[in-house]
């Protein structure tokens, strides 16, 4: 093992080792974008959200690849688009359609490549369209509501964002307990505990302001949403441990990869789509 000098810390870290003055200055970089195409234009906040799934997909495939493993890039970006625009425009049941078409026409394509690695290379496939891309298309379910699609996500990115925020400062600040040390070593109790009450809070607010409905729903919504944010972060934890990478890319300075900003949310959506049409 080679052993060199000890690594200074750089400038504007945390204990973490995240660069705090960088993450928060694209945090807010995000958030504006985010507030300002959904209530411009819908439609540019789909466009916005097949950016940034895309972005997500092509860190997994690269990571793949690394491993040998092969994801067509191409017919799986497509694919992904053709589900959230079918989503959008088309509904539950156009998602699952283009999902399952998707599905068939990529193990054919890789059915033409050979047949060594074949079920490797299919499974790995199958799971980059179900995760992130088939995830990602109940974002466009809840933005195509008639009335309320921008508030609907809105209220949804914010509650899953303060289960990150919450348990950053409350896992820096108190974190004793770890929750997961062989799958996410920094992730504490003391920083879900945090988690849970930030998204309680945010999603109680933001239901009673925005959807102009019972605090109670938004604070239930808050608990789903901080259960499920935890599992996507412990999901995408497992998958880069398997693949031996600490971050999918360093495409969002203090933050990594695009899909280490997306595993939280993507996991999120379906329990917060079925929340929201059961209840709202």
């Amino acid at each position: 093992m080679k052993v060199g000098p000890p690594v200074e810390p750089v400038a504007g870290s945390s204990r973490t080792g995240r660069n705090l003055p960088a993450a928060v200055a694209v945090g807010l970089a995000l958030a504006a974008v985010t507030i300002a195409s959904l209530y411009f234009e819908k439609v540019i906040f789909l466009v916005v959200v097949i950016a940034a799934v895309g972005i997500g997909v092509t860190e997994l495939v690269r990571s793949f690849e690394e491993r040998d493993i092969k994801v067509p890039l191409i017919p799986v970006l497509v694919g992904m688009a053709a589900m959230l625009t079918g989503a959008y425009w088309g509904g539950p049941a156009a998602l699952v359609g283009v999902f399952a078409m998707t599905v068939l026409v990529l193990m054919i394509w890789r059915m033409f490549l050979g047949t060594e690695n074949y079920v490797r290379d299919i499974t790995a496939t199958v799971l980059v369209v179900v995760y992130p891309s088939l995830l990602a298309g109940f974002a466009a379910l809840l933005l195509a509501h008639p009335t309320k699609g921008a508030d609907l996500v809105l209220v949804f990115i914010a509650t899953t964002v303060a289960s990150d925020i919450g348990g950053y400062f409350a896992g820096i600040s108190l974190g004793r307990h770890k929750m997961s040390p062989t799958i996410s070593p920094k992730k504490t109790w003391e920083g879900f505990a945090g988690s849970a009450l930030a998204c309680m809070a945010v999603g109680g607010w933001l239901v009673a302001w925005l959807l102009k409905d019972d605090i109670w729903k938004g604070v239930l919504l808050g608990a789903v949403v901080v259960v499920f944010a935890t599992l996507g972060d412990l999901v995408e934890s497992v998958i880069k441990r398997d693949l031996g990478v600490k971050d999918m890319s360093s495409v969002l300075p203090g933050h990594g990869g695009m899909m280490d900003r997306l595993d939280s949310l993507v996991v999120a959506l379906i329990p917060v789509w079925v929340l929201f049409t059961l209840l709202l």
